[in-house]
């Protein structure tokens, strides 16, 4: 009876431990994503209308990554900061830590099997009212870690969302797609970007999973 008691005493202990070590541990989301309310809103208040010079966009006229401070660029800045226990070298790879792709659920150990998604795509951008800006506007904008828009997923599901919006593209974590369509929707919002009809029904009917 001695043995079992303490038997359970040392599974108690361990789910004690378990729980400590565990607890606090949260993965970092980007800031500033509206309640679904506000989200509502700020949709309401975007220009509906096609989208224009598709066949003029390319990936270099929005420079990116650049450097954020001391040797991290960009990505770099998005993988600690969203990572668990992220470890890196001095020229601020990092080495080690773990991370959580909300689209799909995974969690990863290796950076090489995470890439930082822009959530409104560049091309996306350029089709909605980013031809129009400066090469220093756009470098902003891909580069932005004040809002919503830089996300680490895992590779290949950023690489099969590529430049689609809502209507064509969603997280295959039905669970995540209200906070995908209030991220979505805030990033145009705050960018002055248009929307077309189709991916505005797409974006009400997530909301409507909030």
């Amino acid at each position: 009876m001695k043995r079992v008691v303490t038997a359970v005493l040392a599974a108690l202990a361990a789910i004690v431990l378990t729980s400590t070590l565990t607890t606090g541990t949260a993965w970092a989301t980007p800031p500033n994503i509206p309640s679904a309310s506000t989200a509502a809103a700020r949709l309401a208040t975007l220009t509906v209308a096609s989208e224009s010079h598709q066949s003029t966009y390319s990936r270099s006229l929005f420079p990116h990554w650049i450097t954020i401070s001391g040797s991290c660029d960009t990505r770099e800045t998005v993988l600690k900061r969203d990572g668990v226990g992220v470890v890196v070298n001095s020229s601020c790879s990092a080495t080690s830590g773990s991370w959580y792709s909300p689209y799909d659920g995974a969690t990863w150990t290796a950076a090489s099997d995470i890439d930082i998604d822009h959530m409104v795509p560049l091309a996306e951008a350029w089709r909605s009212g980013a031809w129009a800006w400066t090469t220093a506007q756009r470098q902003t904008y891909a580069n932005d870690l004040g809002g919503p828009e830089l996300w680490a997923v895992t590779d290949n599901v950023n690489q099969q969302k590529s430049d689609q919006d809502p209507s064509t593209w969603q997280p295959s974590l039905g669970s995540f797609r209200c906070t995908y369509a209030r991220a979505w929707i805030q990033v145009k919002w705050y960018y002055s970007l248009t929307l077309q009809s189709s991916e505005k029904t797409a974006l009400e009917g997530m909301l409507a999973t909030c």
